[in-house]
């Protein structure tokens, strides 16, 4: 097989994890498949809301305008690019590999006002279909981690923005030294090659021509309050029982054990926005 074909295999695969694991992310993260943001061990945020905070503050970066051309790589269920849409005005592209998740996000579109301004597409974001220079903006939100090249997938999103055009994205980071099979796990369950340092992902950036605008490193309110995910999960349990039954979710369950094996400190979360240097 050759290394394209290899790269649209592991796509599918990708695909094929999301599809699994979507409907019930979706339903106790109301359609934002991405990490949380607790403040401290009093923050009684419901999970929702805490997950809502890490997409404000991504997408905050960008500095969107009314009218402006987005990307969201990789897009999950959909509420992210309808919230661009409806808080800034901006025509959002969604692109991901899972059926499932166009199929949700098209259904949420339909409900919302600014449905008109959100279009969702299968695709790789590897190889995307769109010309040079098609967007203002490109969002990533916890996509970058599964690209089976991190660096054509960097490549592909510089060649889709137009000069002056802004990148910002979320992900998972290497954090404090600690036992090398929790983070093993770790990665095993989320289908992570890699774990960049903050200045590797920055590398990676400056590799394919970004230039580095902002970044910031909040791991310990991230991965670092992951005892107030399952106490805020813990509260809609039943509900989710409900739907989908028991057994479905402790499935669920068990697919993300471990997720939660490393130290609290032994993976980061990054923030990163980039531009696309004016001509």
């Amino acid at each position: 097989m050759t290394a394209m074909g290899d790269d649209a295999a592991e796509a599918a695969e990708i695909g094929k994890h999301y599809d699994e694991r979507s409907p019930i992310g979706d339903e106790f993260r109301d359609g934002q498949l991405h990490m949380w943001y607790f403040y401290d061990r009093e923050d009684s945020a419901p999970l929702a809301e805490a997950v809502g905070r890490i997409t404000r503050k991504v997408t905050d970066t960008l500095g969107l305008r009314p009218g402006e051309s987005v990307l969201d790589a990789g897009c999950g269920p959909g509420t992210t690019a309808i919230g661009m849409a409806e808080r800034f005005g901006a025509r959002v592209t969604g692109v991901t590999v899972s059926r499932f998740e166009v199929d949700r996000a098209t259904e949420r579109a339909r409900a919302s006002e600014a449905g008109d301004l959100v279009t969702f597409e299968y695709g790789d974001f590897m190889a995307l279909e769109y010309p040079e220079g098609t967007f203002d903006a490109v969002l990533a939100l916890e996509s970058l981690q599964n690209a089976p090249d991190l660096a054509q997938v960097i490549r592909e999103l510089y060649r889709v923005l137009r000069p002056g055009g802004r990148l910002s994205f979320s992900d998972f980071s290497a954090g404090a030294p600690g036992p090398p099979d929790r983070l093993a796990k770790f990665m095993e369950t989320l289908r992570l090659s890699r774990l960049p340092s903050l200045e590797q992902w920055c590398e990676h950036l400056r590799a394919a021509g970004f230039q580095i605008e902002e970044f910031t490193q909040c791991g310990p309110r991230v991965l670092g309050r992951k005892a107030k995910y399952i106490e805020a999960a813990l509260v809609r349990r039943q509900e989710i029982a409900a739907k989908f039954g028991e057994a479905a979710l402790s499935e669920f369950a068990e697919q993300h054990h471990g997720f939660f094996a490393p130290r609290k400190d032994q993976v980061g979360y990054v923030i990163i926005a980039a531009r696309k240097p004016y001509r």
